[in-house]
Parts: C-alpha cells; sequence; structure tokens
C-alpha cells in the first residue's frame, strides 16, 4: 500500500469521522453478554507481536499486515455469526470512524510533518548530551505530542549515538521519557488527556495538576539514565570512528515548524469550537468540527509533502515503514479490543466485574491507587485512550466534579493512562514507532519481552514510589 493511497483514503473517510456518539437504536455490542472467550483473538494478537518477530523475523516483515488481519476476522466473523451482521457491521464502523482512523490520521500528520524536519549536523553522544536531549525531548512532548516528539528527535538520537557500542539503553529511556512520559504535560500531550479536554477537563488543568507526578518521573529517570550511560560510555574506552562526526547543528525543512504549530491549533480549535452542526450516519452522529479537523489534518500532511524537498526527507532518513507498520497493527488491535472495552464498559455486570469492584472503597468512594495501577496496567496492553475514558466514566464522567472534589481520581486515571503506556511496545503508538525507526537504522532494539524486563526493572518501582507519594 503506497502513503498516497493512505491519504486519500483517509481523506475520503474524514468525511464521516468523529465525534460519533450512538444513537439510542444503534446495535452496539452489550458487554453484559460477552464472555472471557472473546478475549483470545486479542491476547492472540498480543502474542504474535510478542514472539513472531523474534521466532521467525523473515515471517514477520512480510506478512505481519496479514497476521493482524487474521485475528480481526476471528472478532468479526463470529460475531456476526452469533450477533448478527448489522451488529457487527454497526461495531467495525464505529471502531475505525471514532477510534482508529482520527488515531491514524493525527498520527500520520504529526509523522509526515516532523519527519519533515530535518536536524542537520551531528552531535557527540556523551551521557551529557544524551541527557540532555531526553529532558528537551520530554519537554517537547506535552505540547507537541509524544508521537511528534518521538519523530522530531529519535533520528538526530539515532546519529548522535552511531558510534557507541552500547546504546539499547539510550532508545529504551527514549520511550520512557519522550514516548510516554512527557505527554502529560497538556491534553495535546497524549491521547487519553485529549480525550479528557473533549469531555470538559480544563486546557491546563493537566499542566497544573499532573505536574509534580511528571516531574518526579522525568528527574528520577533522567539522573538513572546519566549514570547507566555514563558507566557504558567509560566501559567502551577507544570507540570506533564516527560515521557521522560533530559539526554545526542547523534545521532544514522550517516550513513545517511553522505547520506543526497549525497541528496543533487545529487539534486545539476543535475541542473548543462547537457550532452545533452535526448529521446522523448508520446510528452516529458526525460534528462538524471534527470533519473539518481531520480534512484539515490530512490536507496539512498533503502540504507538508508538497513543500518539503525530497532531499530533506532523504537526508533524514525518513520512509513509510513505520507508520505502515503501525497502520497495520493497530488497525487489528482496535479490532480485537472492542469485547475487552465493551466488558469493562459493562461495568460491575461485565465479566471483569472483580476488577471493577476494585476501584471502590467500601465507603462509595474511588479507590485512587486502585484507578492508577487498573488505568495503567490495562493502558500497557490496550490503547491507553478508550481505557482513560472507561475509568473516567466509572470516576462518574462529570469534568467538572473530577477537576474538583475527585481532583486526585482523575490525575491516578491521567498518570495511569500515560506513564504506564511505557510499560509496552503497545501501550502507546509512538513506542512501536521509534522501535521500527530505530531498527530501520540497522540497530537491533529488545524484543517484546525484553523491552517488557527493561520497563518492569526500571518503571514499575518508580510507580511504586508515585502511589505512596501521590495517590495515598
Amino acid at each position: 500500500m503506497k502513503i498516497r493511497d493512505l491519504l486519500i483514503g483517509a481523506l475520503f473517510v474524514s468525511l464521516a469521522l468523529p465525534a460519533f456518539a450512538a444513537g439510542p437504536d444503534a446495535p452496539a455490542i452489550d458487554g453484559r453478554h460477552l464472555g472471557l472467550t472473546w478475549l483470545i483473538p486479542f491476547v492472540g494478537i498480543l502474542l504474535s507481536i510478542a514472539i513472531l518477530p523474534l521466532a521467525t523475523p523473515s515471517f514477520w516483515h512480510h506478512h505481519f499486515g496479514k497476521v493482524s488481519a487474521v485475528w480481526a476476522a476471528l472478532i468479526v466473523i463470529p460475531f456476526a455469526m452469533i450477533h448478527g451482521v448489522p451488529s457487527a457491521v454497526y461495531e467495525i464502523i464505529h471502531l475505525l470512524l471514532l477510534d482508529y482512523i482520527p488515531f491514524i490520521v493525527l498520527l500520520l500528520a504529526l509523522f509526515t510533518v516532523t519527519g519533515g524536519i530535518h536536524i542537520k549536523g551531528n552531535l557527540h553522544g556523551s551521557p551529557s548530551m544524551n541527557t540532555a536531549l531526553l529532558a528537551i525531548g520530554t519537554v517537547l512532548a506535552g505540547w507537541m505530542g509524544t508521537t511528534g516528539a518521538s519523530m522530531l528527535l529519535i533520528r538526530p538520537m539515532i546519529r548522535a549515538n552511531d558510534d557507541r557500542r552500547h546504546k539499547i539503553h539510550v532508545f529504551v529511556f527514549f520511550i520512557f521519557l519522550v514516548s510516554n512520559i512527557g505527554g502529560a504535560l497538556t491534553p495535546l500531550g497524549d491521547p487519553p488527556l485529549f480525550l479528557g479536554f473533549l469531555k470538559g477537563v480544563s486546557f491546563f488543568w493537566t499542566t497544573t495538576h499532573l505536574f509534580g507526578e511528571m516531574l518526579v518521573c522525568a528527574i528520577v529517570l533522567l539522573a538513572l539514565f546519566y549514570a547507566i550511560d555514563s558507566y557504558w560510555y567509560r566501559k567502551e574506552g577507544h570507540k570506533k570512528p564516527d560515521p557521522t562526526p560533530e559539526t554545526p547543528v542547523r534545521i532544514e525543512g522550517g516550513i513545517n515548524i511553522i505547520l506543526l504549530a497549525v497541528i496543533v491549533g487545529v487539534v486545539l480549535a476543535s475541542g473548543t469550537w462547537k457550532p452545533g452542526i452535526h448529521f446522523t450516519i448508520f446510528h452516529v452522529t458526525l460534528e462538524l468540527q471534527n470533519v473539518l479537523r481531520d480534512l484539515a489534518l490530512v490536507a496539512i500532511c498533503l502540504l507538508s509533502l508538497r513543500l518539503t524537498s525530497r532531499r530533506s526527507r532523504s537526508d533524514n532518513g525518513f520512509s513509510w515503514g513505520p507508520m505502515l507498520e503501525v497502520a497495520k497493527l493497530f488497525a487489528g488491535i482496535f479490532i480485537t479490543i472492542a469485547p475487552a472495552i465493551a466488558i469493562l464498559k459493562a461495568g460491575k455486570d461485565g465479566a471483569l466485574a472483580p476488577l471493577v469492584a476494585l476501584v471502590t472503597n467500601p465507603d462509595g468512594q474511588p479507590n485512587d491507587i486502585w484507578y492508577f495501577w487498573l488505568t495503567g496496567i490495562l493502558s500497557s496492553f490496550l490503547d491507553n485512550a478508550p481505557t482513560y475514558l472507561v475509568f473516567f466514566n466509572l470516576a462518574g464522567g462529570d469534568a467538572g466534579v473530577l477537576m474538583g472534589a475527585l481532583a486526585s481520581t482523575l490525575a491516578a486515571i491521567s498518570c495511569g493512562a500515560v506513564f504506564m503506556g511505557a510499560n509496552s511496545y503497545i501501550g502507546n503508538a509512538p513506542n512501536f514507532m521509534v522501535k521500527a525507526v530505530v531498527e530501520e537504522a540497522g540497530i537491533r532494539m529488545p524484543s517484546f519481552f525484553g523491552y517488557m524486563a527493561w520497563s518492569s526493572a526500571i518503571l514499575l518501582p518508580l510507580f511504586v514510589v508515585l502511589t505512596f507519594v501521590f495517590f495515598r
């Protein structure tokens, strides 16, 4: 599939884009009637992503899209046979248009625009320089999105360390900080917080209420990274000649910086401008501001491709491979995730009722610790945006109350969704994109479980500390 086809397809599909709200007669999934066996395809696609690249790398490289499609079919076909074709069609349309297409269009816009910004020159990947780049990326992630910051800085980080023998830890910490932790600063940083913004959470609420938690995580991780990187840097001793010697840094493709600011403005406007114009298509309501948002994002992609020289993208090592990989794999993930989200939405009446019961204290008040950990654990393997929305609704769904009397609960939900997306490659889309870009550069990243060994050893103890400091 060519990227031109992806752009054109997104352009037409965005004519029927969200935000959608199911109508009263919509043939939607009733999570109360779904058993845990419906989770098997979702577990299957996760295990495929975890095992096949390691066990059969050649097969996976050529057929990962087919594997994703097979697992998706194991949800769609049985569901259509048991619950009827109308319900199956509705759920597919609802998932693709409400969740998947907007998700991919936003990622595509950030990937395309940041891929046109070429930071020319090379820095020396010393511990102090690497730590500084991670700190800068952490700050940028809150304002240009974790995807935008990750795609902007990952290639300069690769070039800075191309003479280092021990460098896997550099990219693991890059995912921790730039692709996840830094996204807590604003609703533009990570999709879960943007959903909260659309539900009525004020724009700067996250900046003021999550800043402490984000700062603690960032300082601890940056300090730990500096210690680890210094150890390996000293141990390397005589290093091989740098294939990209240190040269002055300058930026090419500056028009994309302007386009990046336009993306921020478009996304922000879609959450604040409410013209009240909407259409109904197959039991769902289409709002004008969201149609215009996604059309504008596709137009920005095309404009970036038009205005950026091919040489700048070529020098940047830019290719569509990572974006296509994310698009194919997450199509399967979004479809197979549907039963899991439906069961969670059923609350105490669903098959996962014991998990839902954990978030409520005997006195009826929310249990912030369990909100943090359950949101986080599910966000590590499910998409963190719908997971955030489920627990947002479990906590009452009233943005005014959640920003006020239940501010600690909303903070716990937000931190769980954003921070614990770093626990696995599939916890947040930029994780997978960074992995793909690094591997395209010829650097072998940890396997699915290898990466989780890093995150379990480093992040889980940090999150335990965060629990006792902020959520008791």
